[in-house]
């Protein structure tokens, strides 16, 4: 019961911070790499892949915990959602990055694991996949953002439309792009 565990979302200026935890299953899952490597086209096929032969959880911190907490805590929130969603006692957590969350379950950080562990692969991908259809949500509701084109990224158009209409409710005002415009 080997997991692997990614997150999607922390350097945003706006939405939630998204994990998923993948179980990968006995059909083998070809092509997995780093969300970030892949085309919109191939995450997508990936994603209805793994969501149909694995076992799969997905964990969100909100904007308002990022703020509360900030996004390395946030992001540990969202981690350990994702795997307790899971269900299951696993033998091993595989964690994308330097740090691990204070959780029960036995873990390892592996720097680049989104690149070299296919269960954290999976994970990239479901959580990007997933976080990226909640910026798309998010871009019906505030159009005037851009968020469905750079997902909530401190982009130039990004920063050109907060100076025009300020934050809404999704942007980080723990951020400093976005606290600095509270000030002013």
């Amino acid at each position: 019961m080997i997991v692997g565990v990614d997150e999607a979302g922390r350097g945003p200026l706006a939405g939630p911070v998204v994990a998923a935890a993948v179980i990968l299953g006995d059909v083998p899952v070809t092509g997995l790499a780093d969300s970030k490597k892949l085309s919109p086209r191939r995450r997508a096929e990936l994603e209805t892949h793994i969501r149909a032969h694995c076992a799969f959880a997905i964990g969100e911190a909100s904007v308002a915990e990022v703020d509360t907490l900030n996004i390395l805590h946030a992001t540990m929130l969202a981690m350990t959602r994702a795997v307790a969603a899971l269900g299951i006692m696993p033998s091993m957590v595989l964690v994308d990055g330097n740090r691990l969350p204070k959780w029960p379950w036995t873990a390892r950080a592996i720097i680049g694991g989104d690149a070299s562990e296919p269960a954290i692969s999976a994970a990239s991908i479901l959580a990007k996949e997933h976080r990226d259809r909640l910026m798309l949500a998010a871009d019906a509701v505030h159009p005037q953002y851009g968020f469905a084109q750079h997902k909530g990224y401190g982009t130039a158009a990004h920063l050109a439309a907060l100076k025009i209409h300020g934050p809404c409710p999704l942007h980080r005002q723990s951020f400093a792009p976005i606290r600095q415009l509270s000030l002013l």
